[in-house]
């Protein structure tokens, strides 16, 4: 099994307390200096490819 970097494993703490949110609500649960949003939408998006989430597309 792959191992979470630190910064994945920040978003996987915000999506555990959470269950599931968008982007901009994980952030708001992020400590300063809070990350871009992109680069959260990124990390979401590198913890589905490595299988740790997944996503519904929204709109």
């Amino acid at each position: 099994m792959e191992r979470l970097t630190p910064a994945e494993e920040q978003v996987m703490q915000a999506l555990w307390d959470k269950g599931r949110a968008f982007v901009k609500e994980l952030l708001e649960d992020m400590p300063e200096p809070k990350p871009a949003y992109t680069t959260v939408s990124t990390i979401v998006r590198i913890l589905e490819q490595k299988g740790f989430v997944g996503h519904e597309a929204f709109g």
